[in-house]
């Protein structure tokens, strides 16, 4: 069995997220992530990801178990041509991860390396994760191995004075709902990413029960794209609960 796929999955939980992304494509949501590893307290920030796992389909049931019932596969070239990337996994304490967070908090006590070096020390920090830590889920605390996911990862990026969304937001203006929503709208209207069908090899749902409704979704509100892209599309729906009989 292979460790890996040519294809990234990207879950969600609501039938709805998952037609907003075959109609507007991926909306990347401020997510927040442990940063221990970088500053040794509880200290969270959210990030503005999108979030993709590269892992075999035989696999695919316990992250469904986890991120919801409903996904959508996409082609590795898709992923490179957009400019994702797989996440750095760091093990701390050791040398690297001590070596990392010298330059990364040298740069927040002052020594400004160059010109924008926070913007470019921000994209970096968006690519980075613990191979262990918190994740919040439904307002708990769970502990994850997190390089078991094999993550690949959009992130928006750039110099922090250009962009139309704030490149991170602070726990606290996080769990502020206003200011949020505010900037997840903005992070979707600018930064979302555009898929065509010639890039999807799957569209989950949960049950057979929902295929129906998939297919008159694709049918009414992508009848835009031509009929032959539409049959694709069409193609590659299938149910998780017929995938958890065979796998």
């Amino acid at each position: 069995m292979q460790p890996k796929s040519h294809t990234l999955f990207h879950f969600t939980k609501n039938i709805d997220f998952l037609k907003d992304i075959l109609a507007n494509g991926f909306w990347p949501r401020y997510c927040l992530e442990d940063m221990r590893w970088y500053s040794g307290n509880n200290t969270r920030s959210a990030y503005p990801i999108v979030c993709f796992c590269d892992i075999p389909l035989s696999r695919v049931d316990e992250h469904v178990k986890f991120y919801g019932n409903y996904g959508i596969g996409v082609t590795r070239e898709w992923a490179r041509k957009k400019q994702l990337s797989p996440v750095i996994y760091l093990n701390e304490d050791t040398h690297q991860h001590q070596s990392l967070k010298k330059i990364l908090l040298g740069n927040l006590k002052g020594n400004g390396y160059y010109q924008d070096a926070g913007s470019d020390i921000n994209n970096i920090m968006s690519h980075i994760k613990p191979i262990e830590g918190e994740m919040i889920v439904n307002g708990e605390s769970i502990l994850k191995e997190f390089y078991q996911e094999n993550e690949w990862r959009y992130a928006i990026s750039g110099l922090a004075t250009e962009l139309k969304s704030k490149p991170w937001l602070y726990e606290i203006d996080y769990k502020n709902k206003t200011i949020l929503e505010n900037q997840n709208l903005k992070s979707k209207e600018y930064y979302s990413l555009k898929i065509s069908p010639s890039d999807i090899r799957y569209i989950f749902v949960k049950s057979d029960s929902d295929i129906p409704n998939m297919v008159n979704f694709i049918q009414t509100n992508l009848d835009y794209y031509p009929s032959s892209d539409i049959k694709i599309l069409l193609s590659r729906i299938m149910s998780f609960e017929t995938i958890t009989r065979d796998i």
